[in-house]
């Protein structure tokens, strides 16, 4: 009997079109395992960039949920769902916000055009090609006795696989790619901050590279986007157009935040030395005072900032933060809440205003800590860790039906069906039927008894 053998130069394709169709798996794929990152700041100036470009491309500032990923690489994706996801590494790389501010535009081109529900479809056509031309090619070896006739007939799909993807990929960037102009054109903004943007990717195109850049496994940059950058530059009214200073300024402290929390401290000193007295300088030698466990000196840096700027509500927020991760609580509680009162629509200062009245144990702090605490949760339902809190501060008060049921609103959030359902259960045997809250708990018990059925079907 006579084996046959498919040649091994196969392999490679094999692996190239794997990454492929990997870099266009939708959401859950590809957020698997982020670390994220909350901020009230960082939130805030992203929403300051994106917010125009939202409501230009006809959706609702609050529609499309911007995630802070917290990874050096310069990245960014849109996924299902109207969401996007900024990588830390373009934020700190990006020297001007009108790179971020490209970027956000090309992003929300990806949503507005569906490429993020039909690309799931390119990769399954792929894929059919591959698997078509390994069983061609294995019975044609088998038939002919040929091992270098299937070889052929499995590279050949192989190829027409990998191009279409690549074609079907490189359709949607310039696809992006137009309509983040026409965005961008729309609001007045300059399209050089996105090709400066990819032209700091660019360097690394060499597409198959065990190196490469994140960004360009989803957004192949080719010199054919870089031209049409160019001469949509040229020829925009807006071509040469600054980023408003008040946008730079906050940009470069949005810089400064990200350097001083991330960096190892002497890279954030040489980076923003003592002799820089600007306010971005400051406020990254603050925070990196903060993180090496100099506290005083993060704490007296901080209080010349406070003095320069009584009316900034992040400078409070982070000395509020220094002081309570130093169990110095009663002196970080005045500090949250001038916070959250300068300003009051952050969800983000709201709940560390209550966590730190929770961290006081006294009964005298309950009421003001559900205060906040119903603020943040207006906001961001869907919060479990403020669901948490909301539950610490009822059950304080001995009031064991809110306590059940923000205990099942905090695992529905973090997706614990079957914790979700015991608790909304408890919570109606408690609460006075039909109020609101008992109400609310009948809703969470159909829901969570769905998810525990649906769950038990896929392990059946």
């Amino acid at each position: 009997m006579r084996r046959l053998r498919l040649a091994s130069p196969l392999a490679p394709l094999a692996m190239i079109l794997l990454a492929l169709l990997i870099a266009v798996i939708p959401v859950r794929a590809q957020a698997q395992n982020l670390q994220f990152i909350r901020d009230a700041e960082i939130e805030n100036i992203i929403r300051i960039y994106a917010t125009p470009l939202f409501q230009a491309s006809g959706f609702s500032p609050q529609a499309i949920k911007v995630f802070l990923v917290q990874d050096s690489s310069l990245n960014a994706f849109a996924t299902t769902g109207l969401r996007i996801f900024l990588h830390t590494g373009l934020l700190m790389n990006a020297k001007d916000p009108l790179e971020v501010i490209g970027v956000l535009a090309h992003e929300t081109g990806h949503i507005a055009a569906g490429h993020i529900v039909t690309r799931p479809e390119a990769a399954r056509s792929a894929s059919t090609t591959v698997m078509a031309s390994y069983v061609l090619g294995l019975a044609a070896a088998l038939a002919s006795g040929r091992g270098d006739l299937g070889t052929a007939i499995i590279a050949g799909g192989q190829d027409i696989a990998i191009k279409s993807v690549l074609s079907y990929s490189r359709s949607q960037e310039s696809a992006a790619d137009q309509f983040a102009v026409n965005l961008l054109n729309g609001t007045e903004q300059s399209s050089r901050g996105l090709l400066d943007f990819l032209r700091l990717v660019g360097g690394q195109e060499k597409l198959y590279s065990s190196n490469q850049n994140p960004y360009l496994r989803t957004h192949p940059v080719t010199a054919e986007r870089i031209s049409f950058l160019e001469n949509q530059i040229e020829r925009s009214p807006y071509g040469q157009k600054q980023a408003p200073s008040i946008l730079a300024a906050l940009h470069a402290r949005m810089r400064a935040k990200l350097f001083g929390f991330i960096e190892a401290p002497e890279q954030v000193l040489r980076r923003y030395p003592e002799s820089d007295t600007s306010l971005a300088a400051r406020y990254a030698r603050a925070t990196t005072y903060y993180r090496s466990g100099q506290t005083e000196k993060s704490l007296t840096l901080l209080n010349t900032l406070i003095g320069d700027y009584p009316d900034d509500p992040y400078f409070r927020e982070l000395k509020g933060q220094i002081l309570f991760d130093n169990g110095r609580i009663s002196e970080a509680v005045p500090e949250y809440e001038t916070a959250s009162r300068l300003l009051p629509e952050s969800s983000q200062l709201h709940l560390a205003a209550a966590q730190a009245r929770l961290e006081l144990d006294s009964p005298d702090q309950n009421e003001v800590a559900l205060d906040h605490l119903i603020k943040t949760l207006q906001q961001e339902p869907g919060n479990s860790f403020a669901w948490r809190l909301n539950a610490i501060a009822h059950g304080r008060q001995g009031n064991v039906g809110m306590t059940a049921l923000s205990l099942a609103e905090s695992a529905n959030a973090r997706g614990r069906a079957k914790e979700a359902l015991d608790q909304s259960k408890r919570a109606q045997r408690i609460l006075p039927e039909d109020s609101p809250a008992w109400l609310r708990a009948h809703d969470l018990e159909r829901l969570s008894q769905r998810k525990v059925d649906k769950a038990a079907k896929r392990s059946n």
